[in-house]
């Protein structure tokens, strides 16, 4: 479903991303986890097209996201770690204009998963209120109603729990393991190493761009035992390891 073979980034002669491949299935949650400047937003934005990539290849349900742009976007979601919003607009019509870009004649089907969204992600009674009052975890909940609204195929997640609060973050993490469930391919971002151990089918480590380690949390802790049994203490042995080479 997601693709990335190769991927390498330059901002001059900084190298950002350093020859990164991974594959990330239909129905599984991928962890990608490093500390701040590690390549991670880097990296998904080369894979959302937001930057060119220096060299390799991404492909999402096939499509190169170079020289296939629209056909790749028709099929993801994404949600920034900075999402910048229409402060104008109601939370219900920003969703609306979304559903218009991606659905060429609205339906029943889409009012219903609109309302389902906004229940799920419990902002159902702030839809008719204009963003630019939306607190930063509103704008965090309305910003993951658009990622996920025309059910894509591959969903790239930046943080995505970031502002909210306890009960709103686990709604949030209820509704990426049901659409991984039903098929989706997520690419996940996070700072909360409990929430990665706890849904992410596998694991990614990132270091100044290198991809140092992957595997599911339990192929990692047996790979990587003698570090500690938890994920903090995998990811802070192998990034250290690193660091002092």
């Amino acid at each position: 479903m997601l693709e990335v073979n190769n991927l390498v980034k330059n901002y001059g002669k900084k190298e950002a991303v350093k020859n990164i491949s991974l594959k990330i299935k239909p129905g599984e949650i991928y962890g990608f986890l490093g500390h701040n400047g590690a390549g991670k937003t880097t990296t998904i934005k080369a894979c959302t097209g937001l930057v060119k990539p220096t060299s390799g290849v991404v492909k999402i349900c096939g499509y190169d996201i170079v020289s296939q742009p629209l056909e790749a976007k028709k099929n993801f979601g994404y949600v920034p770690e900075n999402p910048y919003l229409y402060n104008k607009l109601t939370g219900m019509e920003f969703l609306n204009v979304v559903s218009d870009v991606y659905m060429k004649r609205k339906n029943n089907d889409t009012v219903r998963k609109i309302n389902s969204l906004l229940e799920e992600l419990q902002l159902t009674n702030d839809a008719d209120k204009l963003i630019g009052t939306y607190s930063h975890g509103m704008r965090r909940k309305i910003t993951i109603c658009a990622a996920l609204l025309h059910n894509p195929s591959v969903v790239f997640l930046d943080e995505p729990t970031t502002g909210l609060d306890a009960s709103s973050a686990r709604a949030a993490k209820d509704l990426f393991r049901k659409y991984a469930d039903e098929g989706s391919a997520v690419l996940f971002t996070t700072h909360v190493l409990e929430i990665a151990e706890k849904i992410c089918d596998r694991i990614g480590i990132i270091y100044q761009g290198e991809l140092l380690a992957e595997g599911s949390f339990e192929e990692l802790k047996r790979k990587y035992k003698a570090y500690g049994s938890t994920l903090e203490d995998i990811f802070l042995g192998i990034t250290d390891i690193k660091k002092e080479g």
